[in-house]
């Protein structure tokens, strides 16, 4: 596809491992780090395939992650003969780096939490009573990138193997599909993610769907949220950016 999508949103390396971890509900302080670099390297697949611009800091982690791997690999007798510095946990240096940063997205979050009731709070006389929750309103927050990755791994695994060159390149365009995308969130204020795929008839018309859609985030027209934890991701105009027509 010649379609590129550059995201200002776009996460790093340590925020897929991060990611991963999280998800694979594994240990920080004991990564299984051949099942991760496998994730690891699968969603970088998935990123290539969608013509993503990839920051070198990626394949520079990719690399690292199988180094490790490499090291963790070595027989036993190997590992025995070696120096008390080489027997050091070949993870311990990458844990270090996850822990710092997670340690400062933390602390981002809250502030930037705190920005945002500082923005959305007005003074006013007297006692207001904050407005109750309503039924139909449910708890959400925003996917990440990671989590559409995800998600359209899953579609894409799904989809009938084809060769993917055979795909006539105009059959199936970004711009027209994010029309349609933006229809159908006309005539239904809620769309899951899975539903943008249900009529896609081949590879190239789901990649064609998934760039409109990341486009659409970019452009800030469109905002994805899960209800839960790895949950079901569901799509919706941005109301922020309809105020701004």
């Amino acid at each position: 596809m010649a379609y590129k999508v550059q995201l200002p949103v776009f996460e790093g390396p340590l925020d897929l491992l991060l990611y991963l971890i999280k998800k694979e509900e594994v240990n920080i302080y004991d990564i299984p780090i051949a099942r991760i670099t496998s994730q690891y390297l699968e969603h970088m697949e998935v990123m290539k395939l969608l013509d993503l611009e990839i920051a070198g800091e990626f394949i520079l982690m990719a690399a690292t992650l199988m180094h490790i791997k490499s090291k963790m690999l070595l027989p036993l007798e190997d590992k025995e003969e070696s120096t008390l510095e080489e027997q050091v946990d070949p993870r311990e240096e990458l844990v270090k780096k996850l822990l710092e940063y997670r340690k400062f997205k933390e602390v981002a979050g809250e502030l930037n939490q705190m920005r945002l009731k500082q923005r959305d709070s007005f003074t006013r006389l007297g006692q207001v009573q904050a407005a109750p929750l309503k039924e139909s309103e449910e708890p959400c927050f925003e996917a990440s990138l990671f989590d559409l990755i995800t998600a359209f791994s899953k579609v894409l695994k799904k989809v009938p193997k084809e060769v993917f060159h055979q795909v006539i390149k105009d059959e199936f365009t970004v711009s027209d599909k994010i029309h349609q995308i933006l229809h159908k969130l006309v005539r239904k204020p809620t769309i899951y993610f899975s539903e943008l795929f249900k009529n896609a008839k081949n590879r190239g018309e789901v990649i064609a769907i998934f760039l409109a859609l990341l486009e659409l985030v970019k452009l800030k027209e469109v905002v994805v949220k899960q209800e839960l934890t790895f949950g079901r991701i569901k799509l919706m105009r941005n109301p922020e950016w309809q105020k701004k027509r």
